[in-house]
């Protein structure tokens, strides 16, 4: 084990229902389940894993509840629906899931069913506050790669939408304009700004594509976590996509001056953050086939070039940590398209939604069977 490898955690947003239709029960399984926790809306639960170093360890914390979950929803003839947005016919009224939660009362009343979304958040410990604000940097400035890779959700209310992740599309980023954080001291101001303007209700009221995270925010953190990804069913594709974030940042750390945007871009901060912003929306609607704006130097590149050079960049980390075999659903996901690609073309070529969410849980509970 290599001293230098980082501590991960996940925080996995599952919608619960049918074959057809959306089943909210995310209150009775909090009940059941110590490790799962409410969301807003009844038909999202949350499990969130201990964080751990080694891959096969991830492993078993990402499918284990996914597995203990499904058996007892086999018993209400429920499953597990791997769509990121409500992808099934639904009327939009708000399903709450704690009636007395001031919190969740403050959500319906000024977001709705928008907030009615599932995706994997990814945490990676980083216990030194400049390197994980350059890292914060970094991979803010890359987001819309991240989320390229994962895009699950075109489809909502039984329709085809324009967009590959629709969850991205109509989630309430707040505040709407977040800026780069130069150093801990401006998250701390920025945020105690946000709260008393009202903009923020409260520290967890701060949904971007990445955020710091720690016990005691803003003032004490210790990692950075990523909120942009869709949910991804196949758990091989997920640790794909965190040993992705993990080597990026370690080649940063080795290579602080030529890979933080805040030394090494030709753009002002205020640009930089605008271009992001961009970036991710090009990405929600077209994933790997989005035209991006590159960070360093302003160039156009196409999504999918950007992922294949960045893989090439990261091969000598790779190699170094031993970590090149993760990488590889990520090829393939380059190679033969992300989730929501792929179910684009199933519905063009004739299937309904309901037959291709039928086919993905299918390959959900295969995958994990295959596992001990």
């Amino acid at each position: 084990m290599n001293k230098n490898i980082f501590y991960k955690g996940f925080e996995v947003e599952l919608f619960t229902g049918s074959l057809n239709s959306h089943v909210g029960v995310s209150a009775d399984i909090e009940k059941n389940f110590s490790n799962f926790v409410k969301e807003p809306d009844n038909r999202n639960v949350e499990y969130i894993t201990t964080p751990e170093k080694e891959y096969n360890l991830l492993y078993e914390k990402l499918i284990t509840p996914r597995k203990n979950l499904r058996k007892w929803l086999n018993n209400k003839s429920l499953t597990i629906i791997p769509s990121s947005t409500l992808c099934f016919k639904h009327d939009n009224q708000f399903q709450r899931s704690d009636i007395d939660n001031v919190y969740h009362q403050f959500i319906q009343d000024n977001y709705g069913i928008s907030i009615a979304t599932s995706s994997v958040h990814i945490n990676i410990g980083i216990d030194d506050l400049d390197k994980l604000f350059a890292a914060i940097r970094l991979v803010r400035s890359e987001a819309a790669l991240y989320l390229s890779i994962s895009a699950s959700s075109p489809f909502l209310n039984n329709k085809i939408t324009e967009n590959h992740s629709q969850r991205w599309i109509q989630f309430p980023k707040t505040p709407r304009k977040v800026p780069f954080f130069v150093n801990h001291k401006s998250y701390i101001d920025w945020i105690e700004n946000n709260i008393i303007n009202k903009k923020m209700q409260n520290i967890r009221h701060f949904w971007s594509s990445i955020r710091p995270n720690g016990p005691q925010r803003p003032l004490i953190l210790d990692r950075l976590e990523l909120r942009i990804c869709d949910f991804v069913h196949d758990v091989d594709l997920l640790l794909g996509i965190t040993a992705l974030l993990e080597l990026r940042i370690l080649h940063l750390f080795e290579n602080i001056d030529s890979l933080d945007p805040l030394t090494a871009s030709i753009f002002s901060i205020d640009e930089l953050s605008e271009i992001c912003d961009q970036n991710e929306i090009n990405a929600a609607k077209d994933s790997l086939n989005s035209e991006l704006i590159h960070w360093q130097d302003g160039n156009k590149v196409i999504c999918r070039d950007w992922i294949h050079n960045l893989l090439s960049e990261l091969s000598l980390t790779a190699d170094k940590f031993n970590m090149k075999y993760l990488l590889k659903p990520i090829y393939k996901v380059l190679k033969e398209g992300n989730q929501s690609m792929k179910w684009i073309n199933q519905y063009e070529n004739g299937l309904s939604i309901e037959q291709i969410m039928k086919i993905s849980i299918d390959d959900m509970i295969n995958n994990e069977e295959g596992t001990i």
